[in-house]
């Protein structure tokens, strides 16, 4: 005779079977929510705070490029923490520092809103810089072990469109804000969007930590390294025997901590992930992009105020073309990456950007906005097909327990990228023939991006070769 409870076992373990997974797929949103709401975060951060730049020279009594190291100093926080916060995540596990930094940061945001001078307000701005590196270098880490291998292009392309659908909206939540309220309400509201991703932590992933530990030389060596990077591509342009000494010097401690490093089984300036052809040729194709992106976003503006004599209003209104397009094409480029190889997606993308930056550049043949519109429009859609699959590819290519140290280097080549444009356009604005710095910087930045899209063919080539190889 056969029981009843037997018939129902398999129904009551498919049942939980379902309830599990229905869970872990709520656990999963949740915990990308955090992750994006974190993005979200530090871009708009960095969006709104440049708008209250003239608001703040009124406010203390300093001059605009004073107030500059507002943004200099928050820029050299980021790139300083980005590579030991990585190593550190790899060390004692990455949710710990990701949270920390989130900690840092809004801590630092509260006191940016209450600094009494601009002292003060530099010092948090830098040390609100260090959370941002440590939440930009362990993000990609948090999206690798929260999402399978079948499904993270997706989530890549949310976080793409996160981070420019808030770099478009930023200036205008700054400028909402401050038609409302003094400067300090910019950092304000960091403050809950901070608290609400610490109380919604327990979703993230809990990577476990290798225990290595951090050598405090090399973390040294790397700091030397990018504040003489930034700080001397500062001043390059107005200061060259100085600028010079400092990029020299940045070379040095380059040096020292690759050779001090070679032979660390993970060091702090991951030279094993570089072994990797699909990460080496995916990092020199994100700098040349950005390289490339910086100074379009520089130039253009510009070129619509200056030579063509419109609006701030008109300005800001067709470049949001171009972020609003990235946020657009970057899920299409995450749904291509599972039909196409990620390296003639990268090629694509690099091309029209290219073509979109050459239009600009080309302007004086054809006058009027349309057509620069439509190089913008393609700008933003190259640009969202590029970084998508591209940051799947650096992320992918790295052993998931060194997804720190690639989610470093991921942003690493993000910001020197900016650094190598913003530093070319100021020599431009310094040494170019009259009225010419604008489309010879357009040309340069359509060559960068260019480069990207050869440097990506030929992963797509080293990729089918080893592809064909034999395994061992």
């Amino acid at each position: 005779m056969s029981h009843p409870e037997h018939k129902d076992a398999p129904r009551a373990n498919a049942a939980e079977g379902e309830a599990a997974d229905r869970q872990q797929a709520r656990n999963t949103a949740l915990s990308l929510a955090v992750i994006l709401t974190t993005v979200t975060l530090v871009v708009l951060d960095g969006a709104i705070a440049n708008i209250a730049l003239p608001s703040i020279t009124v406010a203390f009594g300093v001059s605009a490029g004073e107030a500059v190291w507002i943004v200099t100093m928050y820029q050299l926080g980021v790139v300083v923490a980005l590579l030991p916060c990585a190593a550190l995540g790899e060390s004692i596990g990455g949710r710990k520092v990701y949270l920390a930094g989130v900690l840092i940061f809004t801590l630092a945001s509260a006191a940016c809103a209450a600094a009494p001078n601009m002292s003060m307000l530099v010092f948090a701005r830098f040390v609100q810089g260090l959370g941002g590196g440590a939440i930009m270098g362990l993000g990609a880490m948090m999206i690798r072990f929260t999402f399978r291998p079948e499904v993270l292009a997706h989530a890549l392309g949310w976080n793409a469109m996160a981070v420019a659908l808030s770099s478009a909206a930023g200036p205008a939540i700054g400028a909402m804000i401050l038609s409302v309220a003094d400067w300090p309400w910019l950092f304000i509201v960091n403050i809950p969007i901070g608290a609400f991703v610490l109380l919604g932590s327990r979703n993230l992933p809990r990577p476990v930590g290798s225990g290595r530990r951090l050598d405090g030389v090399s973390a040294g060596f790397n700091t030397g390294f990018f504040v003489l990077l930034v700080l001397g591509a500062d001043i390059a342009a107005t200061r060259g025997l100085a600028g010079t000494a400092m990029l020299a010097g940045a070379a040095t401690c380059l040096a020292a901590v690759i050779l001090r490093e070679r032979r660390v089984e993970a060091p702090l300036i991951p030279i094993d992930l570089f072994r990797n052809g699909s990460f080496r040729y995916s990092v020199a194709a994100s700098i040349s992009c950005f390289s490339g992106q910086t100074m379009g976003y520089l130039a253009i503006p510009f070129l619509i105020q200056h030579q063509m004599g419109l609006s701030i209003f008109t300005a800001g209104s067709v470049m949001m073309v171009w972020p609003l397009l990235v946020a657009v094409t970057a899920p299409i480029s995450a749904r291509l990456s599972k039909r196409m190889p990620t390296g003639l997606i990268c090629a694509a993308g690099g091309s029209l950007l290219g073509v979109g930056l050459a239009i600009g550049g080309a302007w004086p043949l054809y006058g009027g906005l349309a057509p620069l519109v439509s190089g913008i429009a393609l700008c933003g859609i190259g640009f969202g097909l590029f970084q998508t699959a591209n940051n799947q590819v650096l992320l992918l290519s790295a052993p998931k327990k060194r997804s720190g140290a690639a989610g470093g280097m991921q942003g690493t080549a993000r910001l020197m990228g900016q650094t190598i444009g913003a530093l070319a356009m100021s020599l431009l604005f310094d040494h170019a023939p009259d009225g010419k710095a604008l489309q010879i910087g357009l040309i340069i930045a359509a060559v960068f991006a260019l480069c990207a899209a050869a440097i990506s063919s030929i992963r797509l080539q080293h990729d089918r070769r080893a592809a064909q190889e034999p395994s061992t």
